[in-house]
């Protein structure tokens, strides 16, 4: 019998008359005045019971955090306003003000500063993992404004919530499930906060993201992706890696095209599998000799030859462009956006000073 008939069965049971077939395949180890008026919120939350034992929780984690929680209705209707559920019409808004406000003074100013504190550690991250150190820093201020602002939603009650709601039911249900084994792993509970949506930690991993990839940056054997700096690096780190980083390759640089730039031959005719929209706008791969010779020039630093780069122009053809890295992607691979992927890189380099 499937679990929804099982709940539906429960629901219309007065306690006395269950059966010893629905007490077998109810979820016995919860209160019992349950199975006497259950509502579709209770109903739901032993749905994520349920799921998080076949998973493998242990039922002391399941006990102690899923039954009492209650539904966060805000971050209901902050997925419910969500872009995601709307369309833009295909409209897409100028990088210039976009950079203004996300590659700020402040933000350059920290950065620079956090660098230089850390300077020693991330050279060694970058040996270990091979990823630019600045990118490193560039996306922990861009996701907590390098730490000051990680969330303060809880992650269970906001993941059952939007699993309640359903537009994502079964992204989320995984998550909260996910939460769950971090808790088994000796991740307390009040650790776990972060955005509405369920981001956590310095890195603002998902709790599926953070079971996979958090990493021990200071060498004292734990993975704090919440109060540990290096930790909260390493595991960026990890990420981009694991998302195909190229070592010693920039993420891409800012250029100059040709008035004539025949952008009919560039186009790229192949459809992404993930964020088809946001790859759409890049050109095909050239190599940079191939750029140079279609008179794509460089704004300060420049790519080897040999490098393969495709072309995006995110203000049209009389602004900046810039010539992405596969590199690019990498960041892509963390917030699927090209204006965040490209003020990640911007801020980097300001970073950097480069």
């Amino acid at each position: 019998m499937g679990f929804w008939l099982v709940a539906a069965g429960l629901a219309g049971a007065e306690p006395a008359t269950l059966s010893s077939v629905q007490l077998a395949q109810a979820d016995v180890t919860t209160p019992t005045y349950a199975a006497a008026a259950p509502d579709p919120w209770y109903t739901y939350k032993i749905r994520l019971a349920a799921l998080a034992r076949q998973q493998g929780v242990s039922d002391a984690t399941v006990q102690a955090n899923v039954y009492s929680l209650t539904v966060n209705q805000r971050v209901i209707e902050l997925e419910r306003s969500e872009p995601i559920a709307r369309t833009s019409g295909g409209v897409v808004g100028a990088l210039a003000p976009y950079l203004r406000s996300h590659v700020t003074t402040s933000l350059i100013r920290r950065g620079q500063a956090n660098y230089a504190d850390h300077y020693g550690s991330l050279r060694q991250l970058e040996v270990r993992f091979g990823v630019d150190p600045a990118v490193l820093m560039a996306i922990w201020g861009h996701e907590t404004s390098y730490g000051t602002v990680t969330g303060s939603t809880d992650l269970l009650q906001a993941l059952a919530s939007l699993g309640y709601y359903g537009r994502r039911r079964d992204f989320f249900e995984a998550e909260f499930v996910a939460a769950l084994k971090l808790m088994d792993q000796g991740v307390p509970r009040w650790r776990l906060k972060g955005s509405w949506a369920g981001a956590t930690g310095y890195p603002q991993f998902m709790p599926s993201v953070a079971l996979r990839l958090r990493a021990d940056g200071d060498g004292d054997g734990y993975a704090d992706i919440w109060s540990n700096e290096l930790d909260g690096l390493a595991s960026i780190a990890t990420y981009l890696r694991d998302a195909g980083w190229k070592p010693n390759v920039a993420w891409g640089i800012p250029v100059r095209t040709p008035s004539g730039l025949n952008r009919a031959q560039l186009v790229n005719r192949t459809t992404a599998p993930r964020c088809p929209q946001v790859y759409r706008r890049h050109s095909r791969w050239l190599t940079m000799r191939e750029w140079r010779a279609l008179g794509v020039t460089a704004i300060g630093r420049g790519l080897p030859d040999t490098e393969m780069a495709s072309l995006i122009e995110p203000d049209g053809p009389d602004a900046t462009a810039y010539l992405l890295t596969t590199n690019y992607r990498a960041i892509l691979d963390y917030n699927c956006s090209n204006f965040y992927a490209i003020s990640v890189g911007v801020l980097a380099d300001a970073i950097a000073r480069r």
